[in-house]
């Protein structure tokens, strides 16, 4: 029987990770570890960041614009939407326009913080887009009616969170007053859940954890993501890993020092957009 040789190995198409900024890290190293014969993409879209501040129209119109332009040059297998603000405005948006292509996206982990709490009280810690999407009410309507659940739109805890990611101090007071809001007390319960409703917060989770008022779960849904994408990618057995993949793209096209040596260090070259 013949050996196989390297001509005769699957070769994979890479994965591409999409956020609008380098919050979307949380998910792409869990994705890495389910999905090691696969290369990645990670498309980070600084010259947007934030989402917050942007008219709905404009930023969808961005959005669907952006990836014409990323699936033609690169014809990824998979997009993951490492975005909630993205794909909770632009998903259904992005499936009509490229109905060949499968999207992964992030929405609030409402419906498992409904299943876990024991208080009843929930937050959804999230940016302002977020917060006011039709999207996400529907999935408290849908999942968690029988619980109370505040929703926290934070206008400044993204920024904090990059500069965070980046290496930069970021003030115990300034976060404090981003996260106070999640924590609710009612006839003698208490908020038990939070759930972190932006790629980028997790990253700070320690900081939360430590500045909170009392101990509670802080949902990470980075683990989810990648479970849901790995289900929706085949396993090529006996794939090697792709040459030439693995890298970041950042759309303002000039990432600063700190970012590029981050980048480094999740092992990621950067490359020109």
């Amino acid at each position: 029987m013949a050996l196989a040789t390297t001509t005769d190995l699957p070769v994979s198409k890479p994965v591409l990770v999409f956020d609008s900024g380098i919050g979307g890290l949380t998910v792409l190293r869990e994705a890495r570890v389910l999905m090691p014969e696969r290369g990645f993409i990670y498309v980070a879209d600084d010259a947007g960041f934030p989402y917050g501040g942007w008219e709905e129209d404009g930023l969808r119109q961005r959005i669907l614009s952006l990836f014409a332009q990323l699936l033609d040059t690169y014809q990824p297998e998979i997009c993951i939407i490492a975005c909630n603000t993205a794909f909770t405005l632009a998903g259904a948006d992005l499936r009509a326009a490229f109905p060949d292509m499968t999207f992964v996206g992030t929405v609030p982990a409402i419906k498992p913080a409904a299943e876990r709490t024991r208080s009843g009280l929930v937050s959804v810690l999230a940016t302002p887009g977020t917060v006011k999407r039709a999207y996400t009410r529907d999935l408290i309507q849908s999942f968690a009616s029988q619980c109370h659940v505040r929703l926290v739109g934070s206008e400044n805890l993204a920024r904090m969170a990059e500069s965070w990611i980046r290496g930069e101090s970021v003030s115990d007071d300034a976060v404090l007053a981003e996260i106070s809001p999640c924590f609710n007390e009612d006839q003698g319960r208490r908020t038990d859940i939070v759930v972190l409703a932006c790629t980028h917060y997790p990253f700070m989770a320690n900081v939360f954890r430590r500045l909170a008022p009392w101990p509670v779960d802080w949902l990470d849904p980075a683990e989810a993501i990648a479970r849901q994408a790995r289900r929706k990618v085949e396993v090529l057995q006996g794939a090697e890993h792709p040459e030439g993949f693995d890298f970041a793209i950042f759309t303002s096209g000039q990432p600063d020092f700190t970012t590029r040596r981050l980048m480094q260090g999740f092992g990621l070259k950067i490359e020109q957009y």
